[in-house]
């Protein structure tokens, strides 16, 4: 028989990967703006993770790992893209959402949700979206983002207020 051999940093690296990759992407868009960049963010946020996966420490939680990891990849683009062309983040395209059930009042809810959220500041998508969509704990998501727990809290009043102000307008409007 051979012996149970427990599993790797590397084992769990490729197995976290797949676990959380969908929400991984999801936040690369929030952080890339489009899907186009997004996609990139992601692929590069997965293969620089199999090639760190010596520094992930088998038996903690690799989503944690894995975002901060795709944070720390992003910034490094904004300041590669500023070098190169003097700008700084590109401004959001429109984002074609999935198909969101057969209840088209509650999709085109979603939809102006979500279209709200990505016109925020990036600072403030990010951190809306690894707390509320995610469920990240203040804590959590100052980890991911680092930064300190007040500034998530302050970031997340910020853009609480700015949704509340945006729907409330078009409430009146109607």
């Amino acid at each position: 028989m051979w012996p149970l051999r427990s599993k790797s940093s590397s084992d769990e690296v490729r197995a976290g990967i797949g676990e959380v990759y969908d929400r991984l992407w999801r936040y690369c868009l929030v952080l890339a703006g489009n899907k186009a960049n997004a996609d990139d963010l992601a692929q590069a946020a997965c293969l620089k993770a199999l090639e760190k996966a010596e520094k992930y420490e088998a038996g903690t939680q690799f989503d944690r790992w894995i975002f901060r990891l795709t944070q720390r990849l992003w910034i490094d683009e904004i300041r590669k893209q500023t070098v190169r062309e003097g700008g700084g983040i590109v401004q959001i395209e429109e984002v074609e959402l999935m198909d969101q059930g057969p209840n088209p009042e509650k999709a085109l809810m979603t939809s102006e949700v979500v279209e709200s959220v990505l016109q925020l500041p990036e600072a403030q998508r990010s951190t809306v979206l690894l707390v509320y969509v995610e469920g990240y704990s203040y804590r959590d998501a100052a980890m991911i983002l680092d930064i300190p727990v007040g500034t998530v809290m302050s970031r997340l009043a910020v853009a609480r207020s700015k949704l509340s102000n945006r729907f409330s307008v078009q409430e009146r409007a109607m």
